[in-house]
């Protein structure tokens, strides 16, 4: 038997770069999963195999050694390590992992990704050793893993893919969930073009630091279209919730984190019958996200393929990470 875990990817629908300094973001759970199967060693290595990404190695004594792909990919295996050991600890075990990643989620598009593999690492390793951990538990020891990547990740993204569903998040008041009634969709246009959350925080702060007055008033407004999102999310109101989208791309746009990829895709998705379009994350790449009726979705993924960019629908989903025995034989199917 193995231990298996799953855990969903994310996306921001209001709030970005204004949360740093004022709240709320407001942030979804989305169909797209990240999959972990996880199973005892008999010494004391660490063996990721995240082939569908293009390599595969083992840690031993937090020394990465290379199976397939280079050395310094390492880096990228680090954060599972992380998580892996930290649970282990957490539960008071030891020996060795091997684990297999796989994961229907662009990795460094600003959904979720990394925080996916790390809740879900946590999930199976749990599961593997008959642990049961709350929710809460695996979140904060997959926000370990969280920062060997990210640094000082606010734990927006490691907690949605725990928990599911709809939530926002303020520095001052901390996380707080909602239940929403339903489904709803969304499309997702990937520039195919990768960024840094860092850079793009620290492009931010810059501009603030130059233009303090005029760059409070504008994350002011963000905050405050964040909130009413939400409100109109809730409400499945979803000519508001657009008007509300595009509004809140505009001054995301006026702080400099827009694209002419970008820029180029969201245009396209509301010529094309989305009612609302806006950038997703940090920005300078990355995803944008489109709201639609349901009779035009399939004209909006259509057109924003044509702008030679990857498109795909997602939903609003409620489950967050789920931990279950599956027999070997049937590990991959």
């Amino acid at each position: 038997m193995k231990a298996e875990a799953t855990a969903p990817g994310k996306m921001i629908l209001f709030g970005e770069h204004s949360v740093v300094y004022r709240g709320p973001a407001v942030v979804l759970a989305i169909d797209r999963r990240a999959r972990v199967l996880a199973e005892k060693r008999n010494d004391k290595k660490i063996f990721i195999d995240a082939d569908d990404l293009g390599f595969s190695g083992y840690f031993e004594d937090d020394v990465y050694y290379p199976v397939h792909g280079k050395a310094w990919r390492g880096r990228n295996l680090a954060a599972i390590n992380v998580a892996t050991k930290k649970t282990m600890e957490r539960i008071g075990v030891e020996g060795g992992v091997n684990m297999k990643v796989r994961s229907m989620i662009p990795i460094a598009v600003g959904l979720g990704s990394s925080a996916a593999i790390c809740v879900a690492t946590v999930g199976a390793v749990q599961q593997l050793f008959d642990a049961n951990l709350s929710r809460d538990e695996i979140s904060k020891l997959a926000f370990e893993g969280e920062t060997i990547i990210h640094g000082k990740p606010s734990g927006v993204d490691n907690n949605v893919s725990t928990f599911g569903g709809v939530m926002s998040f303020d520095r001052s008041t901390g996380f707080k969930h909602y239940k929403m009634e339903g489904t709803m969709p969304f499309i997702i246009g990937d520039t195919l073009r990768k960024r840094s959350t860092r850079m793009m925080v620290e492009n931010v702060a810059a501009l603030k630091e130059r233009n303090p007055e005029i760059m409070e008033e504008i994350l002011a407004s963000i905050a405050d279209l964040s909130t009413r999102g939400l409100d109109a999310l809730l409400a499945k109101d979803l000519p508001k919730m657009g008007d509300l989208m595009n509004i809140n791309h505009g001054l995301l746009s006026a702080i400099g984190v827009s694209t002419m990829k970008l820029e180029s895709l969201i245009h396209t998705a509301r010529k094309n019958g989305a009612l609302g379009a806006k950038l997703t994350g940090a920005g300078g790449g990355g995803c944008m996200i489109a709201v639609a009726e349901e009779k035009d979705l399939s004209n909006v993924e259509r057109a924003i393929r044509q702008r030679k960019s990857e498109s795909y629908r997602v939903t609003l989903t409620d489950r967050g990470v789920e931990s279950r025995w599956v027999e070997e034989e049937n590990a991959d199917s």
